[in-house]
């Protein structure tokens, strides 16, 4: 398995269907880890824009490829109960041979929440609403017929079967950056965390924010992976960076200054920035390329960066 894996955020506005099936099964070619979309039924950057839902997309994608994984960065935990959740994912993980990132997280856009007529409680009251679902999710999915009376969620003698492909079940991940609850549910339940591409900056402060709250709970912080959300801006000189800067900035502007939070450069620059973050333990990332809809681009970064790790 190489040190390093490459997951690619697919593009899922504004787009056919047939050219995200296309893109996904390039990235499966070119050996990238995993393909990723983001968990929103309204559009980003325009409510009303054209935008597909993220399950049923991997669901489709599960049959056009063959080794590359399946991931949503990440799950809303408030759009599903955590008991259809747990079966979907278990359907999800069977049909694909083993290949779902199972990839959740406490929710945010209130605008979303309030059209689709769902609640929206406090922050600290999504995130406790999470770390439940992920208890009876993982219940389902490792017991017989669980059963649990929580204070959000209760299943009695819940059958999840058949169970996922992987064992003891697919790895459980937990998106976000709060230093408080947020993390503390990820010391306490996940096996990998990832970190927001906004919050990429003060990486550093949120791992010592992990660090300590894995103390707290008995947990070697060593036992969680790590993953990065991040914007790559892949060029083959200093010309064409000069032009495909000020573009990235303007889609991706929303996350922060690209050239700083990002993987920017020539292939060597990237390299050296992703080495320079291997050592502060992230060995995974999920990547907004700049261009995604450039396939030579994706062949680019595979041929030059992705090969090196």
């Amino acid at each position: 398995m190489p040190r390093i894996e490459f997951g690619v955020m697919l593009r899922q506005q504004k787009i056919e269907f047939a050219d995200i099936r296309k893109t996904a099964e390039l990235c499966d070619e070119l050996g990238y880890h995993s393909v990723w979309f983001y968990d929103h039924i309204l559009g980003m950057g325009g409510l009303d824009l054209d935008i597909f839902e993220s399950w049923t997309l991997m669901s489709a994608l599960s049959t056009a490829t063959s080794n590359v994984r399946l991931g949503t960065m990440v799950l809303c935990n408030s759009f599903r109960p955590p008991s259809l959740l747990a079966k979907m994912a278990a359907t999800l993980d069977v049909i694909s041979g083993g290949r779902l990132e199972f990839a959740i997280g406490a929710g945010w856009s209130e605008s979303e929440y309030r059209a689709y007529g769902y609640d929206f409680p406090d922050a600290v009251t999504r995130i406790k609403q999470l770390s439940e679902s992920v208890k009876i999710i993982r219940a389902l999915w490792t017991e017989d017929k669980p059963s649990i009376d929580g204070k959000y969620y209760s299943i009695k003698d819940a059958y999840c079967n058949p169970k996922p492909v992987q064992k003891p079940h697919p790895p459980v991940i937990i998106g976000g950056a709060g230093e408080k609850h947020l993390l503390r549910a990820v010391a306490e339940l996940a096996d990998e965390w990832n970190c927001p591409a906004n919050h990429s900056l003060s990486f550093d402060t949120k791992m010592e924010a992990l660090v300590g709250h894995c103390r707290e709970v008995g947990r070697n912080p060593r036992d969680i992976k790590i993953s990065q959300q991040t914007v790559c801006v892949l060029a083959k000189d200093k010309a064409e960076l000069a032009e495909k800067l000020p573009k990235a900035q303007m889609r991706y502007g929303f996350f922060g200054d690209v050239e700083k939070l990002g993987i920017v450069g020539t292939p060597e620059q990237c390299i050296r920035k992703i080495e320079e973050n291997e050592k502060k333990g992230i060995t995974k990332y999920t990547v907004f390329f700049s261009d995604i809809m450039n396939h030579a681009t994706l062949k680019f970064f595979a041929r030059e960066v992705l090969s090196a790790f």
